[in-house]
This record gives structure tokens, sequence and C-alpha cells, in this order.
């Protein structure tokens, strides 16, 4: 689809309102606003209405509306997004979907370790869900109070918990969706083994939208965690911090979730800028890990092995100095201060963000050869990394100079995307480990994915929504 403008039939609205109802349909400024800007205010856009309806049905009949009318569909759980993929552009043709209506746990089979919920369920509320039936729902990640599992499936999200557990896409058995046409495609299997031609649900994960519409999932649980061992560790530096993780999943016998790593910088400006935050170590250090075993049984021996592995990585000079949590309350403290580092860097000054990955081995060499080329492009740049580092995700974000104006910075975004993503690729890396494609990729997505790729997903997207009216202008 492009820009030019669209004329709806004059009945449009009127339908729309038929099939969801007037609390469905939200036409005043005022009410659509919240919806049109994005997460990080980069992208603002306008629609024709923001429809919410409250059932695969409705979604299904709103999606055969836009088809009959030549409508752009732009879906959205809750708006969470760091890509602009949940955002319309500005020409004013599309209607906007929301999700949030469609916030119902279907049902749980704890036996079956499953749990079935509308695509529209806020994420903590399948974790609460879950943990009722004395299960665990794994995918944890900062925006979980109010994303969306819709969306985090139509992005992959990846999160805390992809280590142990695996991104989004590994935690699902089963989808059901709205093709572009509006007919239901209803894959709602509970089946651990269904070998029955094409895995259909992995097309549609990781489609942001353009493909068609996530109604519905089922989703894998697992045994709720009775033993939770945290530590905030100091090391030699981020070779070591790979090294330990090689140690730790073995002497665990890979129970480690959570492998987090955090240079100072990013520490300095939590502790500046994050009210009622504290330095868990006496001394300052380079580089540190925030580390998290679990175990199903409370038993489990896991601070034991915890000091273990760090007792032996310390006498092996890999960890310089550790604080393991005491209590609940201090693992928290410590995730908080892993958490609110984005948080922390919007305050300290314009910043531009990336999400890289590259194998968990290449993670010390991208770092030390991304950061000499950024500061050869940048002099004086500010760089603020932290991440994932037990699955090879390096946010990669830099801050500007203290000397250079916010605008003088912006300027040089396209520069400095291409320095920090040339480096991942050289790597065999990913330009977007968990965040997506959205907008703010799609022309770096161009560049780096091979022409092959380009052309089956071009296919496949031809195929499906041949009147390209499912979230244009995103991914490709």
């Amino acid at each position: 689809m492009d820009g030019n403008q669209i004329q709806t039939p004059s009945d449009f609205l009127e339908r729309l309102e038929a099939i969801v109802g007037k609390s469905g349909l939200l036409t005043e400024a005022a009410d659509t606003e919240p919806y049109l800007i994005d997460q990080r205010r980069a992208y603002r856009g306008a629609t024709v209405a923001v429809v919410r309806p409250a059932s695969t049905e409705e979604v299904s009949k709103v999606v055969a509306l836009c088809a009959e009318t030549g409508t752009p569909i732009v879906p959205q759980g809750g708006n969470t997004g760091l890509c602009g993929g949940a955002t319309p552009d500005d020409s004013g043709n599309s209607v906007l979907l929301s999700l949030s209506r469609m916030n119902k746990v279907r049902g749980i089979d704890p036996l079956n370790y499953t749990i079935t919920v509308d695509a529209g369920v806020i994420l903590a509320d399948i974790q609460q869900a879950a943990d009722e039936a004395d299960r665990l729902f794994p995918l944890s990640l900062g925006a979980e109070g109010s994303c969306r599992i819709g969306g985090n499936l139509s992005t992959n999200a990846g999160g805390t918990g992809v280590l142990r557990y695996g991104t989004t896409r590994e935690l699902v058995l089963g989808l059901e969706f709205v093709l572009p046409d509006g007919r239901i495609w209803d894959g709602m299997t509970a089946l651990r083994k269904d070998n029955t031609g094409y895995d259909l649900k992995h097309l549609f994960m990781g489609a942001e939208g353009t493909l068609g519409i996530i109604t519905g999932a089922v989703l894998k649980l697992f045994p709720k965690p009775k033993d939770v061992q945290t530590a905030f560790v100091a090391i030699r530096d981020c070779e070591a911090a790979i090294e330990l993780l090689a140690r730790a999943r073995t002497a665990s016998d890979d129970r480690v979730t959570a492998f987090e790593w955090i240079a100072r910088r990013g520490l300095d400006f939590v502790l500046k800028h994050i009210p009622d935050t504290r330095d868990p170590l006496e001394t300052e250090y380079a580089e540190y890990l925030l580390i998290e075993l679990t175990s199903g049984h409370a038993d489990g021996g896991l601070r034991d092995t915890l000091e273990n592995i760090l007792g032996e990585a310390m006498e092996d000079g890999l960890v310089l100095d550790a604080a393991l949590a005491e209590s609940e309350g201090q693992s928290r403290d410590f995730w908080r201060l892993r958490e609110t580092i984005p948080e922390a860097q919007m305050v300290e000054g314009a910043s531009i963000k990336h999400d890289i990955s590259v194998p968990v081995s290449s993670v010390p060499e991208f770092l030390n050869k991304a950061g000499a080329a950024i500061e050869a492009e940048v002099p004086g740049i500010r760089v603020c990394a932290f991440g994932h580092v037990g699955d090879g995700n390096v946010h990669y974000n830099v801050t500007v100079p203290v000397d250079m104006e916010a605008d003088a910075f912006f300027g040089q975004l396209e520069a400095i995307n291409r320095t920090v993503h040339d480096e991942a690729v050289a790597l065999n890396g990913s330009i977007s480990a968990e965040h997506g494609i959205g907008m703010s990729k799609r022309l770096e997505l161009a560049h780096y994915k091979n022409s092959e790729a380009l052309d089956v997903m071009r296919t496949l997207k031809a195929a499906l929504d041949p009147q390209g009216i499912m979230n244009p202008g995103k991914v490709l």
C-alpha cells in the first residue's frame, strides 16, 4: 500500500460499529491519540478509527470488511513495541485494530502444562494465572505489566529467560489466526507432537501483523520454581563472563535461568537517575553480571551450587566480587538495577538503541570491535551497553556525548546504526535479536538480509496478503 488517500465507503464506520458495538469503536481524536504514538515517541500516525473487537469472530468480520473496501489494518497489542511496528503511517488511511478487549484466559490445563489465552491478555496476567495453578509461564520482560501476548508472539519477543526456556516462538503449541481475507485459521492444538505437514504457526509468529492477526494461543507452562538464587557479580571482563556461563551451566545441570551483563556506565546512570537504588558492592568495577539459578525443588541445593561456582571462579580470577541475594526483596533490588537502565539512559540524554545478537562466544569480540568503531565514528560517544549475554543478545545503546546537541547526535543516526550493525553482521550476528523490525529497521533489513530470504518473504506476503492491507510499511 502507498500513502495515497484511500476513499472509504460512506457507511464504513457504521458497518464497523455494527460489528464491534459503540464501545468497540473510537473515532474522536482524544480517544484515538494514545494508540497513535509509539512507546519511544519516535512515530506518530493517523487512523480512520480505532476498532476494538471483543472476539475472534469480530476480528474476522472487521478484517473481511477491510479486505472488501481495501482499507489497511494496523494490529496493536499493548503498544509497547520498540520499532514502530504497531503505529500507522500519517496518511489516515488505515484502521488501527486494538486487541485490548480480547483479554480472557480461555483455560488452563496443569496436567498438560498448557494455558490457552486470547491474544489481548496482558503478559503479567498470564504469569499470574500460571502461578495460581502452581505452574510457570517463563516469558518475562520489562513491559510485562502492559504488553499483550499477541504482540509478544507477533514480534517473537525474547526477555530474560531465553537461555533456559527459549524465545516466545518456542513457548507456543497452538495458534489461532485471522487471515487477510477474514478467514479464521484454527490451529489451537495442545499437542507436543503433530507432524502433519507445514507447521503454520511459525509462519505467523515474528511476522509483526504483516500476514494477518493472531487472536489466540496455546502456550507451554513449566514447573513453578521453588528455589531461586540470585547474585550480583563483578567480573574481570566479558571474556570472563562467557567462561563463567559455561561453567555455571555445567555445574548447575543447566539450571541457569538468567545471565545478564551490565557495564559500569549503565549502573552509574541508574544510581544517578533512579530513586531508591544503591550499588550492591562496596567497590566500583567495570563490568557485572546478574545471575539467577532456579529449581523446581525447594531443597534444590542451588545456594551451595551458586556459592561453589562463584568461589571457584574467584580463585581463578574470573570473578572479582559478588553479592548473593539474602531475600526475595534483595533479589528484586538487583533486578531493578538491570531493568531500569533504559529509563535511566533516557533521563541522562539523547540515546540511540540497538538490539543485536551474535553467537555467545563472540560477544566479547563484538563489544571490543563495536566500541572502537563507534568511538572513531563519534568521538566522546557514551556506550551504555547491557543485555542477555547468556543468549548472545546485547542492547548496544549509545548516549550523546556530553558536549554535543541532541539534534546533531540524531543527525548521525544512520551512520551510527550502520557502524554497530556492520560489526554484528561481520560476526554472523543479527541486527534484531528480540525487538523485531517494524518501521525503524526496515531499511536495515533490506540492506543486510540476503536476496533469497527477502524474495521468499515477499512471496509469502504476496500470497497471503495480495492487497497489501496488513500492517503496510512494516518489515518489508
